[in-house]
């Protein structure tokens, strides 16, 4: 089933006839609207009537994060405020929040886009789905509640916390659908087997997951544990929110709506715009946003851009899961590692649970010291100290194998490590306290 089947299976000339003239006018509205898009404009000596093919957007300047915190609350929007019906923000743990603000033509849009993405991932109707984000400002329960209502699913607003409680509504709901980070869903598996629950009893059928990096390892472990279908959704609040893009039954990738969003993939470090099939740093523009539309934002996600044919009959392009970020990198005694490359060792040995903390300090000052922390699987560990010994070394040289630095493993005791609602918290980089 398609949702929108113009849009979702139109020819790539199609897309790109009509991307251009939405670009030409989404330009224009920043220059008019948007002080600070003006003054960027001018600095860099460009308009918007230099735009004359899409190609030619490579001329005009990026936008970063610093620059939307910069200009809080409201100096992006591009409306005027009595047209803003929808404010949401991000957390703002590392300063004040990105604001966000949606028309009620934004607030539609966004619901038409997640619907795509529920009937991409097989949700139908009939189905009931429990929606494990928190409803504040963070934009992941709204955006997914009214989408999934526009499909037609019968809508249980459990938002976050309480997490005997979200079980409890599983079962009594008869909950077919689950929409939470994958961490969270992986704690909703081992706090229902405590209950008493097998989680393989919950008529649980579908997983919409997102608003954290995960890998194709802890997507089995997932499915495995809860006897469902696992799917990935994308999206930032300073784009729209989940609705970005997201992975049909296919699961070959994650088809990106472009016909609201222009996507590009740069060299994060020299800004170039690489061709399909490279991996980089996704750089996004909306196309159709009133409230707050933002030019190729960089958004330090690190993909690939796929624009084969999909068996699922869509054409839009897929990007590939993304597994990390650039500012997610640890760069340890000269090499780079990524998170998704332990997490990807990990997942494959049975002795250990799918719950992990990466630790980086200085050794004697100076040198970078690696340490990963996982829990012990009960189920798959003997108990002798020799086999502990053992399984730590296993893991020690897998990923020696994979990172080429030494990392020195501990195994802790189950429930050991810290469990969150939201976004799982897997570093801890010492290096940078005082």
């Amino acid at each position: 089933m398609i949702w929108e089947r113009d849009r979702e299976t139109m020819s790539y000339e199609q897309l790109r006839e009509l991307q251009l003239p939405l670009m030409q006018g989404v330009l224009q509205k920043v220059y008019s609207a948007v002080p600070y898009y003006r003054e960027l404009f001018d600095s860099h000596g460009v308009r918007p009537q230099d735009l004359k093919s899409l190609e030619d957007l490579e001329r005009f300047p990026f936008t970063t994060k610093d620059a939307l915190r910069d200009n809080y609350p409201f100096g992006l929007f591009a409306a005027p405020m009595k047209d803003i019906v929808r404010l949401h923000a991000s957390s703002g743990t590392t300063g004040k929040p990105i604001v966000v603000g949606y028309t009620q033509n934004d607030i539609n849009t966004w619901a038409e886009l997640i619907a795509r993405l529920a009937v991409q991932a097989g949700v139908t109707r009939e189905d009931v789905a429990q929606i494990c984000f928190s409803y504040g400002l963070f934009t992941g329960g709204f955006g997914l509640h009214y989408g999934l209502e526009r499909v037609g699913a019968t809508v249980v607003p459990a938002s976050a916390g309480n997490t005997e409680k979200q079980i409890m509504l599983l079962k009594d709901f008869g909950v077919s659908v689950i929409v939470c980070t994958p961490s969270y869903a992986l704690y909703l598996a081992e706090v229902a087997s405590d209950m008493g629950v097998d989680p393989h009893s919950l008529p649980l059928r579908v997983g919409m997951f997102g608003g954290e990096p995960w890998t194709e390892n802890m997507r089995l472990q997932i499915e495995e544990r809860l006897g469902i279908t696992a799917t990935d959704n994308y999206g930032l609040s300073e784009i729209i929110g989940p609705g970005v893009a997201g992975e049909c039954l296919e699961r070959g990738g994650l088809h990106i709506n472009e016909d609201h969003f222009l996507v590009e993939v740069i060299d994060p470090a020299t800004g170039k715009v690489l061709p399909d099939g490279e991996e980089g740093e996704l750089v996004f523009t909306t196309l159709t946003k009133e409230g707050f539309p933002v030019i190729r934002y960089r958004t330090k996600d690190l993909s690939v851009l796929d624009r084969h044919a999909c068996d699922c009959g869509r054409t839009l392009a897929r990007m590939r899961k993304v597994t990390g970020r650039t500012d997610d990198m640890l760069i340890i005694r000269g090499v780079n590692v990524f998170p998704s490359q332990i997490e990807s060792v990990l997942m494959e040995v049975e002795e250990v649970a799918p719950h992990y903390l990466i630790v980086v300090d200085k050794k004697k000052g100076y040198l970078d010291d690696l340490e990963v922390q996982v829990e012990l699987n009960r189920e798959k560990f003997t108990g002798s100290f020799r086999d502990l010994e053992a399984v730590e070394q296993k893991i020690s040289r897998k990923l020696n194998n994979v990172l080429t630095v030494s990392a020195r493993v501990r195994l802790v005791e189950p429930k050991t490590l810290e469990r969150t609602l939201g976004k799982a918290k897997r570093v801890l980089d010492k290096r940078t306290e005082s």
